[in-house]
């Protein structure tokens, strides 16, 4: 970068980035987590995420970063806050500008600074690193809020899917159990799913029943798009 002008002769903090990538396996949400190459905390799980370049906005580099040490480049990441507290990290003084992400769930691998990057149940996660724990908490409040006013969900679904994969979706995000038959009633309600030909349906769901073929839906994002736009679109079980 060309000098400058004028420059701040005060100390001032490292900015860093970190993102909460949830994915799903048709059962339950996973949280992806790298396991760090380096110190501190060598050996630690922890949120993928690193150091902002002089040349790089928090955007690119949480994309960079992500790429870097999991090989993941998803196509939405969402800001999600920023976390300042003064002993965050042992190294300086840092200041993290936090992200979120749904992504469907895939093959991952460690790289850069990451010895290995691997996809968890977050009902049985590690000890993580720095506030790391923090980070994800606030990222899963936030998903479970978004939820029931935006189709977030359907980010971790595949094109086709059935109610009942949905359902535990949605279950596995809110940590609740639906009565089947009310799901299914108020999710075909809302119009946002639309059935599928069974011609279109190239793959297998994991809710089939011997001697039953399961229907199938797809996003239909148009009467979303309508429904948001009026402010009609709310999710409530």
């Amino acid at each position: 970068m060309a000098s400058q002008k004028y420059k701040y002769e005060y100390p001032h903090p490292a900015v860093a980035t970190d993102c909460a990538v949830f994915g799903f396996d048709g059962q339950c949400i996973k949280i992806l987590l790298i396991r760090r190459g380096i110190e501190p905390y060598k050996g630690l799980w922890a949120l993928p995420g690193g150091f902002l370049r002089m040349d790089e906005t928090t955007d690119q580099c949480i994309r960079r970063e992500l790429h870097e040490e999991t090989s993941l480049q998803p196509s939405v990441i969402e800001q999600l806050g920023v976390f300042s507290a003064i002993d965050r990290d042992p190294r300086e003084r840092v200041i993290s500008v936090t992200y979120y992400s749904l992504v469907k769930k895939s093959d991952v691998k460690g790289g850069d600074d990451a010895s290995d990057a691997r996809w968890f149940s977050l009902n049985a996660l590690p000890s993580l690193a720095f506030d790391h724990r923090e980070i994800l908490a606030k990222a899963l409040q936030t998903l479970r809020e978004k939820i029931h006013f935006e189709p977030i969900g359907f980010d971790l679904m595949d094109r086709h899917f059935t109610i009942p994969d949905l359902q535990r979706l949605y279950e596995s995000i809110l940590g609740v159990k639906f009565d089947r038959r009310n799901f299914m009633k108020k999710i075909l309600q809302s119009g946002v799913i639309s059935e599928c030909q069974s011609s279109d349906v190239a793959i297998v769901s994991t809710d089939r029943h011997a001697g039953r073929t399961p229907k199938y839906y797809t996003f239909n994002k148009d009467v979303y798009e309508s429904m948001k736009g009026n402010g009609r679109f709310k999710m409530e079980f």
